[in-house]
Formats: structure tokens, C-alpha cells, sequence
């Protein structure tokens, strides 16, 4: 399984919208926006534990920003991994 494939498994798991806003795969860096769906009624703080406890399990670095401002896509999170 590719990392990118990884990334995917973990996001589908949690149930999240998501598209890579930059991928380095060279440095198997990639940064992250993720989007709750409509009618997911969880905290973002909560999902974001989630996907959090997940790439950590996964041996990525993993480091969050709850509603980034400055994006050109809406977002509730941007989060940036890496191995």
C-alpha cells in the first residue's frame, strides 16, 4: 500500500471530505483539507482527535490548523503529515 493509498484509508475510515492541497512526495510530506459532511454532527475538535490517533498509529507526523483562514477551498481542518 502506498502512503497516499494510507492516507485515503484513514480519511475514508473517519468519514471526511478531503483533497490534497500539496503533496511532496519526495519528502512524503503532504498537506490536507479536510471537510465534515452535511449531516456529520460530531465536533471538529472530535474528528480531528480521530484522524489525529489514526496517522500517529500510522507513524506519521501529524500537525492540525481548525478552520485555516487562508485557503482558496473552505475547510474545517488542514492538517500537514509526513513520514
Amino acid at each position: 500500500m502506498t502512503e497516499r493509498q494510507m492516507i485515503q484509508e484513514i480519511l475514508n475510515t473517519v468519514d471526511v471530505i478531503y483533497a490534497f492541497e500539496d503533496v511532496d512526495e519526495d519528502a512524503k510530506e503532504y498537506t490536507l483539507l479536510i471537510t465534515q459532511q452535511d449531516n456529520d454532527n460530531r465536533d471538529i475538535k472530535k474528528v480531528n482527535e480521530e484522524i489525529k490517533k489514526y496517522f500517529q498509529e500510522a507513524d506519521f507526523n501529524y500537525k492540525e490548523e481548525i478552520n485555516p483562514k487562508n485557503t482558496d477551498k473552505k475547510a474545517d481542518l488542514r492538517v500537514v503529515i509526513k513520514r
